[in-house]
């Protein structure tokens, strides 16, 4: 009898031997499980992120050419009326979307940024390579260049 019920207790330890073994695979598997759809769910939320982003990029590309036709007329004579409030509002919803414009006069010339559509000669009054003149105004959607300011340079007097 004694060893009858020491088989059955040596089999119930089997048994829960095999139980925790179970146990602890379905674990290993649910962990497992839970990283990869927390870097599927990531993956996702950065892929969306992307699309939203070339989506702006593509949107507000061709309204570049419109908005270089305002800064035109704006250069020739004030804005009045329903043309002011026209540009102003365009101006909002482009800078809401995250437009940037950029390139000023007196400027540093970076090309990363800046487009030289000519060198004009030297100005003692700058110490870098400088824009002088800006054409076009530049455009960036966060870190990412829509367009380069297209500017004419002058280099420091005595180079």
């Amino acid at each position: 009898m004694a060893a009858e019920s020491e088989v059955e207790v040596s089999a119930e330890a089997d048994e829960l031997a095999v139980t925790k073994m179970a146990l602890e695979e379905r674990t290993l598997d649910l962990q497992r499980l839970q990283a990869e759809y927390l870097n599927y769910k990531r993956r996702v939320d950065r892929d969306r992120e992307l699309v939203r982003e070339n989506a702006t990029y593509a949107a507000l590309t061709p309204i570049i050419d419109v908005l270089d036709t305002i800064d035109r007329a704006r250069e020739h004579e004030p804005l009045e009326g329903g043309l002011k409030a026209v540009a102003e509002q365009l101006d909002r919803v482009v800078t809401g979307l995250g437009l940037v414009k950029f390139g000023a006069v007196g400027e540093a010339f970076d090309p990363t940024i800046h487009e030289a559509l000519s060198h004009i000669g030297t100005d003692p009054e700058v110490e870098v390579t400088t824009c002088k003149v800006v054409a076009k105004s530049g455009y960036k959607i966060g870190d990412r260049v829509v367009r380069a300011a297209q500017v004419l340079v002058v280099d420091p007097a005595g180079e």
